[in-house]
């Protein structure tokens, strides 16, 4: 008989108490390090393997993850790491992901406690958002999926249960949001079998928030063509510049007009764990439906996405199980009444509720909220310090922590100035910023979501980006064109310096002045 557990689990527990360590360490060290660095190509031939067919230690499995898997991630971990709304993780969430494996539950139904843990998850969520203790939820992916559940249970809601068997050809549903919104909406229209063009894309105004006469004026101009208006999504934090709807406005002409409102808080939505930031959200709470991220801005670790919807019964319309094998019993394992696949189109779900729970047990609402107080008010900083700078300029408003700049020189193409010092700033390994469009113009756009970061991160950044510009600008206008700028940030530092082999790949980031060879080259 095969089983996949040791005879002998000393070596294999030593181990796992090394990864333990060893990540511990990463943590505790990561403002040493670049914040990304490119993935070699010798690299990504070291991970394109045949399937393995014989065993391989788990000793050399982890030695191959600690030098082609962990020093080529994503950066969202560093404390300067601003170019999208990625969530920091935290050390807690971390090993709950190690008991949640442990376990290995399928959180699909049945009656056991990690079912239990998630239902808890969803009523502190229904708390958070001000929505009443029996709303229903389910965890998942991410708001992509949490916005395609709001656009179905709206879907059946508008329609019926037995939209589920005859489908939604030929109903004339409409849907409304920003045109400012994220393209996962007008995707969730696209999967739900409603079609893209149904999702109508509303006008924004100076500070990014959908127009309110423009979509009143879209319903009544809908109906009049003898379509059929169910839902509006209004935005809790647009993907570009961070603006939130007036929501209260949007519940008001849902509430008139009878339709289903829903709220795509991604990241804002975790706002109203902060007191002096629930008023930008007021009306959150009228909402039928909110999708949002506990792996934004409430630091949880990839991925834990969220829905919320008021009325359960809607949700359950929706998406209720009905095969026999299904079925619910009085008592045993099969008891338990409603079910997480009553809630959304997964059976197989693992056990992400454990990290979340954790993470708001370990750390509480409280000081969950004032990370997300500090990281608006390190935005704030931010744009006070781009509108300081002669060579920078703000191209939007900054409502929660999302800041659009961009530098500016005499003369040239600044767009391709701009996503070039973003891309230099990247390859450094100083900070990682993005870029986004804004008002036709192209955007150095700064997230602060992280947990870490500080006004030293933000002035780290800054001067970067504008030693970047002053070089890249000189370079053009000595003729040079698209060349590096001659400039040696601590990253670059380190790149030429592991490239030569004075560092390895798991070394940090030498000090700056530090007496690396790469520090002497021109």
């Amino acid at each position: 008989m095969q089983s996949l557990d040791p005879s002998d689990a000393t070596d294999l527990r030593a181990l796992g108490h090394r990864m333990i360590d060893d990540m511990f360490d990463h943590l505790e060290t990561l403002r040493d390090g670049p914040v990304w660095r490119p993935m070699p190509e010798t690299v990504r031939e070291g991970l394109r393997q045949p399937l393995p067919r014989d065993p391989t230690s788990a000793e050399a499995v982890y030695q191959d993850f600690r030098a082609l898997v962990q020093p080529y991630a994503t950066g969202n971990l560093h404390p300067r790491f601003m170019g999208w709304v990625h969530g920091g993780g935290n050390p807690a969430g971390m090993l709950a992901e190690l008991l949640a494996a442990g376990l290995n539950a399928n959180l699909g139904g049945r009656d056991h406690a990690p079912i239990e843990i998630e239902r808890q998850v969803i009523a502190w969520a229904a708390e958070m958002l001000g929505f009443p203790a029996d709303a229903s939820g389910v965890l998942v992916t991410g708001t992509s999926i949490a916005n395609l559940i709001g656009v179905l249970v709206a879907r059946t809601a508008a329609l019926g249960p037995s939209v589920r068997r005859t489908g939604a050809g030929g109903s004339g549903l409409v849907a409304y949001t920003s045109a400012a919104a994220h393209g996962c909406l007008p995707r969730a229209m696209d999967m739900a079998g409603l079609g893209r063009d149904a999702m109508r894309m509303i006008p924004f105004d100076d500070n990014g928030r959908m127009r309110i006469g423009a979509l009143s004026r879209r319903i009544a101009r809908d109906r009049a063509l003898g379509l059929r208006p169910f839902l509006i999504a209004g935005t809790a934090g647009t993907v570009d510049t961070g603006a939130v709807d007036d929501l209260a406005a949007l519940a008001d002409v849902a509430a008139r007009e009878n339709l289903w409102f829903h709220v795509d808080g991604a990241y804002g939505a975790t706002a109203m764990l902060a007191p002096s930031l629930r008023p930008v959200l007021a009306g959150i709470e009228r909402a039928d439906s909110v999708a949002f991220d506990f792996h934004k801005w409430a630091q949880v670790p990839y991925d834990a996405g969220c829905i919320v919807v008021r009325d359960a019964s809607c949700q359950v319309a929706a998406f209720g199980a009905e095969a026999a094998y299904l079925r619910r019993e009085q008592r045993g394992l099969a008891g338990g009444g409603i079910w997480p696949c009553d809630l959304g189109p997964d059976l197989s779900r693992g056990f992400r509720a454990l990290k979340v729970w954790m993470t708001l047990r370990v750390y509480g609402a409280h000081r969950l909220g004032e990370v997300v107080r500090q990281t608006c008010d390190l935005a704030a900083a931010l744009a006070a310090r781009v509108d300081r700078e002669p060579a920078l300029e703000r191209l939007a408003p900054v409502t929660l922590n999302i800041v659009c700049f961009r530098y500016i020189a005499a003369d040239g193409d600044l767009d391709r100035l701009n996503a070039d010092i973003v891309a230099d700033v990247q390859e450094a390994g100083i900070a990682a910023p993005s870029t986004t469009m804004v008002n036709g113009a192209l955007a150095i756009r700064a997230a602060i979501v992280n947990h870490r970061t500080t006004c030293a991160d933000i002035d780290i950044m800054v001067d970067a980006i504008l030693e970047c510009g002053l070089a890249r600008a000189g370079a053009a206008c000595a003729g040079t064109g698209n060349k590096k700028p001659p400039v040696m940030h601590r990253g670059q530092v380190y790149r030429e310096a592991s490239r030569l082999g004075d560092v390895g790949a798991n070394d940090p980031l030498p000090a700056a002045g530090a007496g690396t060879r790469a520090a002497s080259l021109p």
